[in-house]
């Protein structure tokens, strides 16, 4: 299991991430912190899109076909859950993440098809559609 640890300082919002292999810099954007790197919500799409891409290239790879290349565009937004009409939660807000992609090869309908369902089974794709359950302690 990796363990991720994220460090701020007194540097307004600039926070170190680290896997124990490589270092990473999150922050906000001008105004608010420093723009250094990425936003916190940057980080869940580049996760998403990264597993997405991986996943579509292992998929592709494994049948032998002629993918040259995948393009993930992803965006997120916070809805009321009471304006969204295709919701289970009534109340509150629902994030509703957007995701685009675009496959590039000699592919035929059917494994373009294919590989638009594959999308959906990534395991972080797979990790948000499911209950998660944070479990917070203080370290002394």
């Amino acid at each position: 299991m990796t363990q991720i640890i994220a460090k701020i300082g007194r540097d307004k919002y600039k926070t170190i991430l680290t896997n124990g292999r490589q270092e990473i810099i999150a922050d906000e954007p001008k105004g608010i912190g420093e723009d250094l790197g990425p936003m916190p919500y940057d980080f869940l799409l580049m996760a998403l899109g990264s597993c997405v891409s991986i996943t579509l290239r292992m998929y592709a790879d494994r049948k032998g076909w002629d993918l040259e290349a995948v393009e993930v565009h992803l965006s997120q937004n916070r809805v009321h859950a009471k304006d969204c009409e295709d919701c289970e939660s009534t109340d509150g807000f629902v994030h509703v993440i957007e995701k685009e992609i675009k496959l590039t090869g000699n592919l035929d309908e059917a494994q373009r098809k294919r590989l638009m369902e594959i999308s959906d089974k990534c395991p972080v794709n797979k990790t948000l559609l499911n209950e998660i359950k944070i479990i917070t302690k203080e370290l002394i």
